[in-house]
């Protein structure tokens, strides 16, 4: 969910990635149309719940107006955009959409794969529905399920005021789709975007999703950045060389690294590395810095070649010998497979700082410098390597006790159980070191 405290949009990639790598199914991707500007304000204060002065402050702000280069618009509709309360009203009005269709989706017969009736439990779980902000995707392995649940969302919609998207509301499959599906979804390949990224099953040999029973499933799910954000990328990219030949080779790398480094942070957590996209764009970034090395350096390959430099295991890297040096999309490679989602319905707010500190480097109720240890170690104890649980007394540690010459760094410091932390003091020689002193 889109502007909740502690989610972002890998968890919502994540929990698609979660729903459909067991089984392949059929997705509604949908849109909601001018999600912020059609909310009915007495729908959404009537969802609020609100009375007296709340209701009416509240009441006051939607429909306070706009104003925009001296010209006033009333706000007879909708959560006006870029306001402080805006996306938590939005969210407040979207809630109960996933309740909406589980409700619906376990009073359909269905059976499991062995023929035996599922249970109510087990039919409410096999539809997933993920919203982040007004894009949002049902998933189910049944079209049919798939198709009234798309119905039951247009009219929880429309008791908002709202409607779905015509032009990007979609329905398709993960895996495959018949011919006749093809032309009845105006598809011509399986898969959607979501959020950038671009989810799709393959049939393979290698490297199957397994069933619970360990069965391989026959296809792998890969979820990459999107074709139109790719290009959308390297046009960034190559804007900002073809504007930079009368920049020196330091300030063409500093604005380089804004771009790279914020796309590879966000587009990296994914399968880009091992469908070695990343790589295809560190290349394509090298041809068209070469062709900039040379047309600053008259046409000189020679003189060009000395604008690379190895650094560490890189061997030809762009940037002067006392740097900056451009920054790889490789350095960001990570896996959304290894990403580890926010756990149900968490909130930084819930009183669980231990999670929160491990997971962000954060917490209310801890200090920065264990909570930086925490997200560090992710969450175990150095020394016996469990993890930490609430109400653990937790200790800082000195790895080189300060007594042996340890500095009193950052580097040098580890977060421990109380008991640990005694049982390491009395063997790491600290201890024989003051008495002698």
């Amino acid at each position: 969910m889109a502007f909740a405290p502690g989610r972002n949009c890998h968890d919502a990639i994540k929990a698609i990635l979660i729903s459909v790598q067991k089984r392949s199914k059929y997705v509604l991707d949908a849109d909601i149309r001018k999600c912020f500007d059609k909310i009915s304000h007495s729908a959404l204060l009537e969802k609020l719940g609100y009375s007296g002065g709340i209701r009416e402050q509240i009441k006051q702000w939607l429909e306070c107006g706009i104003l925009d280069e001296n010209v006033f618009s009333r706000t007879e509709e909708g959560a006006p955009q870029g306001g402080v309360i805006s996306p938590l009203l939005a969210n407040i009005a979207l809630h109960g959409m996933e309740t909406r269709i589980k409700d619906f989706v376990q009073t359909i017969p269905d059976v499991y794969p062995s023929g035996g009736p599922v249970n109510i439990r087990d039919r409410r779980a096999s539809v997933s529905l993920i919203r982040y902000a007004d894009d949002f995707v049902i998933m189910h392995h049944n079209k049919e399920t798939v198709l009234a649940c798309k119905e039951i969302i247009t009219q929880f919609l429309d008791e908002l005021g709202l409607s779905l998207s015509a032009e990007k509301t979609r329905v398709t499959h993960t895996l495959k789709l018949s011919a006749e599906e093809t032309i009845e979804f105006d598809r011509d390949k399986p898969g959607f975007n979501f959020l950038g990224f671009t989810i799709r099953q393959f049939h393979s040999k290698y490297k199957s999703a397994h069933n619970g029973q360990g069965v391989p499933l026959g296809y792998r799910t890969l979820v990459v950045p999107s074709k139109e954000k790719i290009q959308k990328h390297m046009n960034a990219i190559k804007a900002i060389i073809h504007r930079g030949r009368n920049l020196s080779q330091k300030d063409l790398i500093l604005k380089l690294n804004k771009v790279v480094t914020g796309w590879a942070r966000y587009f990296a957590l994914s399968d880009a590395s091992s469908q070695s996209i990343l790589q295809q764009l560190d290349f394509l970034m090298y041809l068209k810095l070469r062709k900039w090395g040379k047309a600053t350096h008259k046409g000189s390959s020679k003189a060009a070649s000395k604008l690379w430099q190895p650094i560490g295991s890189r061997k030809w890297v762009f940037g002067p010998v006392s740097g900056p040096f451009l920054k790889s999309y490789l350095e960001h490679a990570d896996s959304i497979q290894e990403y580890v989602k926010v756990k149900g319905e968490a909130s930084p707010y819930d009183g669980e700082d231990m999670y929160w500190a491990t997971r962000k480097g954060q917490a209310p109720g801890v200090s920065k410098s264990v909570a930086k240890l925490l997200k560090a170690q992710k969450g175990r104890c150095s020394w016996c390597k469990l993890f930490f649980e609430e109400g653990d007394v937790l200790e800082t540690d000195h790895i080189i006790p300060k007594s042996l010459g340890g500095p009193d760094k950052y580097d040098n410091l580890q977060l421990l159980h109380r008991h640990c932390h005694d049982e390491k003091t009395r063997i790491d020689g600290s201890l024989k070191n003051k008495e002698a002193s």
